[in-house]
Parts: structure tokens; C-alpha cells; sequence
């Protein structure tokens, strides 16, 4: 591999006492008579339901009817069923069952708006405004089994209406805050939506953007919409039609504070998560009341180590999985969330630091993309403020670089705080490797797979590989598994399960060290093989970004008639070039001296700005879609579909 990712290499964090001693990890250990991780994923892989009912039992769920069996994979490994005749309602187990101890009164939600307003909720507030919320939403003749959709920012009223659409029984649509009305209305639709939660506007960059207008144009298209709830948000002048629309503080403040929970299976669905694929509809990623908010829990204990009453902030949007994460977690470990509605660079580069001192953020979860945005302001944002509550920092979203990674963890933690590495998917309701705060850690790496994730590298031949770039698998059944995609079983089997038997194929390039430690290198689809030699998007990118010119870059292959394929790499500057064929031979020079002669780029484009998503994923299909003239496929999860039409012009 090359210098750019450096798989392996020195170890750079060792977990001190503190960290082990009080770690979740180590409570559980302890409490199942494990001596080691090794010894913890050995058990909880080859036998995934006593691992599944120790983690219940760890996280104290409780099922208002046991179910007879953990598991049952008699329908093959892409369809195993989990709590089998087991009755319970998630929202028990996030409220309900706190009323009446010392929790009710615990912090359960910090919201911080990017005008400068903070409202905290207790658990038991959270509870009384759920409730009113369920009771609205059962006042419009909406229950069991229909589908909502929330179209809002990240609002304390976001996580209500959440809650209150599981606390009845039914379905959540979780949709990205920055969709148009097309992307809104396709996933409405899909779903067969009785109603959508949204709000007037929200404000970013100290603007009022109006997103009713949005949510009235989708509801034109979905023939089983018949209700609207609105949230005040920014008071703009906002058209409501009447029978359909309701006002947040007019229907749900004057709803009665109690509200029953429905009685639900615990896998009955409890929520749509849609993800977009290269080609076609976007697959709406179901899962169910035992499902996503027990392995998002699960991860959050064991990777972020959360602790009753310690706060966590992740920056993202409901519509992303970190969202849903956030709030399940966070209740279900007794914690305290933290929301931002706002963009978390405005009115600069301190506002994230000036939160975390602000707030006493424990936990913080960005993309790599974020902190690089950073670096150019230098450390004196950082600096100045006192990060002395933060335990870690957590990532997901992208590969990371090692030059911000090492950034993050010299500037922002000081060399002494871990970086939890994450990476996983929303059909999996979480991760497949993470770092933790018992293993030690090396620049961009994950310490381990989670537990009760068999995961596996694979070559080309289905063969374990170690040292060298393969497929990441799993091989085992895990309780936070998609049920499915949406009225699509055929396409769901085919997108994870048609290369290899019993294999779910995640579509990710990995390798794992000679010490164990794994490296997520982009999505195997954007692997680049010139003249048979297989190069990850990421070491281009990384050897790029080293020059103080380039702010970003993304590296796609594309067909070439002697190699195969070529690299063509697309550069974010930081100032615009006045000799761009000068910078870019530098450039590629760069590229052969790191990578070698064979593989330096075809061509070096340079934009404004690369296609991403709201959590700063960086889509390198749609770039390559876009540089070919291909159709990119479904571009409403963008943050920014103008930069495709960017590179389409740059060809």
C-alpha cells in the first residue's frame, strides 16, 4: 500500500486505566465472565444469540411479553428473525420506564439554535411533550402502521414527533432537512405516508429558509398524504390549507400530557431509512422496534462509551442515520443529547468548540470533511476554548487522511483522547468495525469489529486476505440487520446477498493490519485497478490534499484502452490557480513520486466544490457518472447536486 493511507504503522494512543476501568465495555465483560476482547468477539460471533440476550439484558430492555426464541434463521441468512413472538414498544424502553425514578428528572435533551437560543428538556419533559404529540397524531386518525415522514430541523419537536410516531405504533420516514420537494414527495410515496411533520423554515447561515413551500409541493404528489403538521420555527409567512395543515402549537400543545404506548411486536416495523443507490429509487432500509435502536445503543455504549447523564452530540440531520442514532441511543443509555439546528461553522470556525465548553459535550461526532474544513483557520479556534469535558471524538461518514486525522487528535484532543473510528450503514443500523476506549489506536484505523459483527476481508475469490485490499463481509446475522428494503425483498437480496452464499457483501474496500487493526478505504465500487493493480480513491486523495493549495480531492477511475483503467482526480483549492498547468504537474508529480509511475492520473480537474451528502459523504459514483456523461442516478440525497452539473462542465 501506499505512503498515503499507510495501513499499519505506529501505534499512537494506548488506553490509560481511566478509560478501561469505567468503560461499558469492561462493565459488560466483567458481567459475562470475558477476560479479553478477542475472548468477547469470539463468543458473541460464533453464537449470536446469547450475545444478542446479554446485550438486552445489559441494556435493560424490557418486553411487556417475552418472546419464545432469539433467534430463528430458517429462512436463510439474509432473513433471520429476531425476538420471536417477543411483544415490545421501543419508547418504553427510551421514557416510559424512567417516570417515577430519579431519571425523570435527568437532562435528556440540550438544543442549541444556530441564532443563539437554548431550550433543555428532562426526561420527563421529553415524555409529556411525546405524549402530546402521540395524542395529536392519534387525533388525526393516524396509528399502527402508518407512515409519517419528518421534514424539519434538528428541533427538540424533531425528537417528539419521532418518539410519537413508535410511541403509536407507527412507521417513521426520517427525511433529510435539505431535500427538494421531488426527493421528499418519491419517499413519501414509496412509503404510502398518511402524514408529514415539518416546519415553516429553518435558519442557516443567519438566514430564514422557508421548507413549507417544499413539503406542499411533495404532498401535491402523494395521494395518501392527508395531514400536515407545522412547527413554528422561524415565524416567515407561511400558507396553511385547511382540513390538511395543523399548526405545532395550536394541535399538540393542547393535547393531553399522558398517552397510551401501542402494543407492538418488538420486530414489527418501526421505521423506513432511505439510502440512495447508483441506479433507481432510493431503497427504503426497514427496521424494527428491536432492531435499530438496540444495535445504535449498543454501539454508542461500547464505542463512545456513553454513561447515564453525559452528553453526546453528533452533527447531523434526522434524515441521516446519525440522527435516529443520536436520539435511540443516547434514551436508551440514559444520556443527555445535544441538537444544533444550524450550520456548525457559523458565524465561524469556533461555534463547535464554543458549544462544546458551552454545553460540557462528552462525545463528539463529526466527518473528516468537517475537520479539514478547519485546519485552515489553525488551532487558535480551537484554543480558546476549554475542551476539558470532551472524552473523544467520534467519526463516520468517509475515510479519513491521516494528516487532519492526526490534526484532530494533537490540536483538538491534546494526544490524549482517542478517536472513535466508525463505520457501518443504514441497513445495518450501525457500525461493522469501531474503535473503543479499551484497545489502543493508530492513525485513520478502526480497533476491531464491533461485537457480535463476524465480519471478514475477502479477495476476489472469497478468500480471508490480511495485509491487502479486499471486500468487507459479514458472516453471521446481527439483531440491527435491515428487515429488508421497503416492497423490494428481490432488490434487497441482490444488492447484499447474490456474490457469495450466506455472505452479506457490504460494498466497502477494507484491509486489517498485521496487528488486527482495520482500514476502511472507500466503497469497493470506486476501487481503481490500473494495469491490474488495485488502488483505493483515498491514496490519491490523501497524497493530494498534502499540497497547501488543496483543500479537498476525489479520485475516480475511468476506462482506458491499454491500462483499463486511469485515475482522474478532482481537486478543491484553496485559492484559484493564476498557472493551473503549473500546479497541476506539481500534482501529479506528487502522485508518482507517492504512488509510482503506473498509476499517476490520466487528468487533474479542478472545482469548486465535490457532490456530498448532509453528513459530508463524498459521492465519487455520481462524480465518475458525471465526468463520464453517464446518469449519475439519484441525486436528492445532495447536500450540493450543483457540483455534479460542475464536474459534468469541467469534462
Amino acid at each position: 500500500m501506499s505512503e498515503g493511507i499507510s495501513i499499519g504503522g505506529p501505534v499512537v494512543w494506548q488506553p490509560t486505566s481511566d478509560y478501561v476501568d469505567n468503560a461499558n465495555l469492561t462493565r459488560f465483560m466483567q458481567r459475562f465472565d470475558i477476560a479479553s476482547y478477542d475472548e468477547l468477539m469470539q463468543r458473541s460471533t460464533s453464537d449470536p444469540g446469547w450475545f444478542t440476550e446479554a446485550l438486552l439484558s445489559f441494556l435493560d430492555i424490557r418486553f411487556s411479553q417475552p418472546y419464545t426464541q432469539i433467534l430463528d434463521t430458517g429462512r436463510g441468512s439474509a432473513w433471520p428473525r429476531w425476538c420471536v413472538d417477543g411483544r415490545m414498544n421501543i419508547i418504553h424502553n427510551c421514557l416510559d420506564k424512567y417516570i417515577g425514578t430519579p431519571v425523570e428528572s435527568q437532562t435528556a435533551l440540550i438544543w442549541e439554535g444556530e441564532e443563539g437560543s437554548v431550550r433543555r428538556l428532562t426526561y420527563g419533559e421529553l415524555y409529556r411533550l411525546t405524549n402530546q404529540a402521540a395524542n395529536a397524531l392519534r387525533s388525526l386518525g393516524i396509528g399502527p402502521g402508518d407512515a409519517v415522514g419528518l421534514f424539519m430541523p434538528m428541533t427538540p419537536e424533531i425528537v417528539a414527533a419521532l418518539l410519537a410516531i413508535a410511541k403509536i405504533g407507527g412507521v417513521i420516514l426520517p427525511l433529510f432537512s435539505g431535500y427538494g420537494a421531488g426527493a421528499v414527495a418519491t419517499r413519501l410515496s414509496d412509503a404510502g405516508a398518511k402524514a408529514i411533520v415539518t416546519s415553516d423554515g429553518l435558519y442557516r447561515r443567519g438566514k430564514a429558509v422557508a421548507i413549507k413551500p417544499l413539503a406542499d409541493e411533495a404532498a401535491n404528489h402523494v395521494p395518501t398524504l392527508e395531514h400536515m403538521l407545522v412547527l413554528q420555527r422561524t415565524g416567515v409567512e407561511t400558507s396553511m390549507q385547511p382540513g390538511r395543515d395543523h399548526w405545532w402549537h395550536e394541535l399538540v400543545a393542547s393535547q393531553p400530557v399522558e398517552a397510551e404506548t401501542a402494543d407492538t411486536a418488538a420486530d414489527d416495523v418501526m421505521m423506513i431509512i432511505y439510502t440512495s443507490g447508483t441506479t433507481g429509487k432510493p431503497k427504503g432500509a426497514v427496521h424494527t422496534h428491536c432492531s435499530f435502536p438496540v444495535k445504535a445503543s449498543q454501539d454508542m455504549a461500547f464505542g463512545t462509551d456513553i454513561h447515564p447523564g453525559q452528553v453526546i452530540y453528533w452533527i447531523t440531520d434526522m434524515g441521516w442515520m446519525m440522527g435516529p442514532w443520536l436520539v435511540f441511543g443516547s434514551l436508551i443509555l440514559q444520556a443527555t443529547m445535544l441538537l444544533y439546528d444550524g450550520a456548525p461553522d457559523y458565524p465561524g470556525p469556533h461555534r463547535t468548540w464554543e458549544m462544546v465548553a458551552r454545553h460540557r459535550i462528552n462525545a463528539l461526532g463529526v466527518s473528516p470533511t468537517f475537520i479539514r474544513s478547519l485546519i485552515p483557520h489553525g488551532e487558535a479556534p480551537v484554543r480558546a476554548h476549554d475542551l476539558s469535558s470532551l472524552r473523544l471524538v467520534a467519526s463516520t461518514g468517509e475515510t479519513w487522511n491521516p494528516d487532519p486525522w492526526m490534526w484532530l487528535f494533537n490540536v483538538v484532543l491534546e494526544g490524549k483522547k482517542p478517536i472513535i473510528n466508525y463505520s457501518g450503514g443504514t441497513e445495518l443500523a450501525g457500525g461493522i468495525v469501531m474503535g473503543n476506549p479499551i484497545l489502543p489506536l493508530k492513525p485513520c484505523a478502526f480497533s476491531a469489529a464491533c461485537p457480535g459483527m463476524l465480519a471478514d476481508v475477502l479477495d476476489e475469490h472469497g478468500q480471508p486476505v490480511r495485509g491487502q485490499v479486499g471486500e468487507l463481509v459479514i458472516k453471521s446475522p446481527w439483531i440491527g440487520i435491515t428487515r429488508g428494503f421497503w416492497k423490494d425483498p428481490q432488490r434487497y437480496e441482490q444488492t447484499y446477498w447474490s456474490r457469495w452464499p450466506g455472505v452479506w457483501v457490504h460494498g466497502d474496500f477494507a484491509a486489517i493490519d498485521e496487528d488486527g487493526m482495520w482500514y476502511i478505504l472507500g466503497r469497493s465500487d470506486d476501487t481503481i485497478k490500473v494495469a491490474g493493480k488495485r488502488l483505493g480513491p483515498a491514496e490519491v486523495e490523501s497524497v493530494l490534499v498534502q499540497h497547501p493549495n488543496v483543500v479537498e480531492a476525489a479520485a475516480i477511475g475511468v476506462p482506458d484502452e491499454i491500462k483499463g483503467n486511469a485515475v482522474v482526480a478532482f481537486c478543491v483549492l484553496q485559492e484559484a490557480c493564476q498557472e493551473c498547468s503549473e500546479l497541476k504537474d506539481e500534482l501529479r508529480q506528487m502522485l508518482v513520486d507517492a504512488l509510482g509511475k503506473p498509476l499517476a492520473p490520466k487528468e487533474i480537474l479542478f472545482v469548486s466544490e465535490l457532490p456530498k451528502t448532509r453528513n459530508a459523504k463524498l459521492m465519487r459514483r455520481m462524480i465518475r457518472a458525471a465526468y463520464l456523461g453517464l446518469d449519475p442516478g439519484d441525486t436528492s440525497s445532495l447536500v450540493n447536486p450543483e457540483a455534479v452539473e460542475e464536474i459534468r462542465r469541467a469534462r
